[in-house]
């Protein structure tokens, strides 16, 4: 763990230091979070490139490492050397200047961020978590995502999977947003473990993505308690669900305290045809969709970048040139497509809007765009060419999201609360107190983020369009923080509502937090024999053996990186893939069907794990498995060798 760790520190350091080349003014807290933004997505994006070559092994490692740690050549430079002993110093003597005399805002800051921290620390703690009864997940939207992101980091860091291949769906590259995986696949193999290396490196993420959304509202807004209020409005995210437990309680009458202690289901998203759709950023985003984490707090860097660059055109107050802050934007936006996709769609999206309304920076928008298009063609080539994905999946007609049969207005207002109206409030303040102008320009183009999805399906999933729909979400915080802000700072009635409209904001996304980091949900992944077996495979299959399981996001099959002829079905809907002929022909081969054999040929299947899973969800015969080789059984879980001898390229 002290080697993964240290290999985070030296990533989130150099990208620190690199932030001095492009954006000097920007104050310490700031400059640490887009340091490590930025770094980490650096380490993977350069460790990515040298696996191609070497392989995950010692000198990948090394070689990484290596190139990371050249950002310190730029301290040979005498005044770089100075600008950062500058930033050092004065960081030094603002901390000391607050621990001797602490003001209300600084007390306020500390206790913020170290609960922020305690709190992520201990859900994302409870979100993949080993003890003696096997592995379990406490989110109960981690179920399927949780073995998905265990299945592709255990491809790279046991399987060898370079070039990327799926490695739940064998045979096909691997058309995903990969890039967080592989970096844990990186911190496992330097000793964290698969799950520690999870946790630290989401750890990282979640609390620079906290400090990013800080900063942006500051420089939207310029109020210190709205730079609060907005990363707690993402975090705890939800909308008008925390009724329901009003309703719970006095249908049961057992009170609020035992209540909270046996929450018993979610209260910002519930299963179709449940009105609740929307979730809460932590438990339905962050720990489920990894890439969406890993992207974010890069992408806010963009904006908060793109914003500095706008400013600086009429404020003095902004003095540096915008032309390195855009040539920055240009170069991290190119690496979004192998990190989120959908944050790269974003990202883009709004960069053409932005270049259309503030068109006097438009050699600077041109830099932005060719430098992105330049270090972002290759990924889209790769992930363009994949085979069997069904490009028409993507996009349909399909207004009003995920509204089911409810009224749209009804269904956006139950799911966010008085978010959107304080939005709206936000948006027509009258002057002289609104908003410059400028800001509401800035902020424009992110109502697409929500108007478009709410029009138009984006994924086969059309809940996935969420991943486009939290982007209007998180654009929209500091707007919306604003607006609190400036009714809890008079004095008057207004301070009340506000503050009641902020916890009736809050309470839904805290409600689902706390049953999670209290330890109230438990849900095992993969039991002891499930993991013994898994080790089995890991001993006797190749790194990139086939092997046959049932479909289901269950399988040990995943604990081993070995790729599977199919898994969960869903995933691959996901990713536009058609699924369907593969079950069938699962079926036809436990099954011991007429064809089995030539089946197990076309797909070069090699091992076969025969299972609770596989004898409750389909016909297994005994007798045609029989006269295969069995290589393990442990329990109930057996391990068979085909006959058939797949062709390696010698590594």
């Amino acid at each position: 763990m002290l080697a993964a760790c240290l290999l985070l520190l030296i990533a989130a350091m150099s990208g620190t230091l690199l932030t001095f080349l492009y954006d000097r003014p920007a104050p310490f807290a700031a400059r640490l979070c887009m340091g490590a933004s930025a770094g980490l997505v650096l380490l993977a994006a350069i460790g990515f490139l040298f696996a191609l070559w070497l392989g995950l092994g010692a000198a990948c490692v090394g070689l990484t490492t290596a190139v990371m740690l050249l950002p310190l050549l730029l301290l040979v430079r005498k005044p770089f050397r100075a600008w950062v002993a500058r930033e050092i110093r004065l960081a030094a003597r603002t901390a000391a200047n607050a621990l001797r005399h602490p003001s209300s805002y600084t007390i306020a800051c500390l206790v913020f961020y170290i609960g922020m921290a305690i709190l992520l620390g201990v859900v994302f703690g409870q979100a993949a978590y080993e003890n003696s009864d096997g592995i379990f997940t406490g989110a109960r939207n981690n179920l399927g995502d949780l073995t998905l992101h265990l299945q592709v980091i255990n491809s790279f860091a046991q399987g060898h999977n370079f070039p990327p291949q799926d490695p739940t769906y064998a045979g096909v590259r691997f058309a995903y947003p990969f890039l967080v995986d592989f970096l844990a696949a990186m911190l496992a193999r330097v000793g964290a473990g698969v799950i520690g290396a999870m946790w630290i490196e989401n750890m990282v993420l979640v609390l620079a993505l906290v400090g990013m959304i800080h900063y942006w509202t500051l420089l939207l807004t310029r109020s210190r308690l709205a730079g609060l209020i907005a990363p707690a409005l993402v975090i705890f995210s939800g909308g008008l669900g925390w009724t329901w437990i009003l309703q719970e309680i006095h249908a049961t009458s057992d009170g609020l305290f035992p209540m909270l202690a046996h929450l018993p289901h979610d209260y910002t998203i519930m299963d179709l045809p449940g009105i609740l759709r929307w979730g809460n950023s932590v438990t339905t985003l962050f720990v489920t969709q990894r890439s969406i984490l890993f992207g974010m707090p890069l992408a806010i860097c963009i904006f908060c970048w793109w914003w500095k660059s706008i400013a600086g055109t009429r404020d003095e107050a902004i003095h540096e040139s915008p032309t390195r802050r855009m040539t920055a934007a240009g170069f991290f936006a190119g690496l979004l497509p192998l990190t989120h996709a959908h944050t790269f769609l974003v990202v883009m999206g709004v960069g053409v809007c932005l270049a259309l309304l503030f068109p006097r920076l438009w050699k600077n928008w041109l830099r932005f765009f060719v430098l992105a298009g330049i270090v972002a063609l290759p990924q889209l080539l790769w992930l363009g060419r994949a085979g069997g994905v069904h490009v028409q999946s993507f996009v349909a007609w399909q207004p009003g999201w995920d509204h089911g049969v409810y009224n749209p207005a009804l269904f956006w207002l139950v799911n966010t609360g008085l978010f959107i109206p304080l939005l709206i409030v936000a948006l027509f303040w009258p002057p002289p107190n609104a908003l410059p102008k400028r800001v509401l320009m800035f902020y424009a183009p992110f109502l697409l983020c929500f108007i478009v999805p709410n029009l138009i399906r984006l994924a086969p999933w059309v809940w996935d369009n969420i991943k486009v729909l939290i982007y209007w979400y998180v654009a929209s915080a500091p707007l919306v923080a604003w607006v609190l802000a400036r009714w809890l700072t008079q004095k008057s009635a207004s301070r009340w509502l506000a503050a009641g409209a902020l916890a009736a904001m809050l309470l839904s996304g805290a409600l689902d937090i706390f049953r999670i980091a209290s330890g109230q949900t438990a849900y095992r992944e993969f039991d002891n024999d499930g993991i013994t077996i898994a080790s089995a495979i890991s001993e006797h299959a190749p790194p990139r053996a086939v092997v046959l399981h049932a479909p289901t996001f269950y399988s040990p099959v995943f604990l081993t990186g070995r790729p599977s002829l199919l898994g969960y079905p869903g995933w691959i809907a996901s990713r536009g893939l058609d699924s369907f002929q593969r079950e069938s022909d699962i079926r036809h081969m436990y099954a011991g069907a007429p064809d089995a054999d030539a089946l197990l040929e076309r797909y070069g299947v090699e091992y076969v794990l025969i299972s609770p899973a596989e004898l409750t969800t389909m016909k297994v015969d005994p007798r045609f498995w029989s006269s295969y080789s069995r290589v393990a059984q442990i329990g109930q879980y057996r391990l068979y060798r085909t006959n058939v001898v797949e062709e390696r390229a010698p590594r």
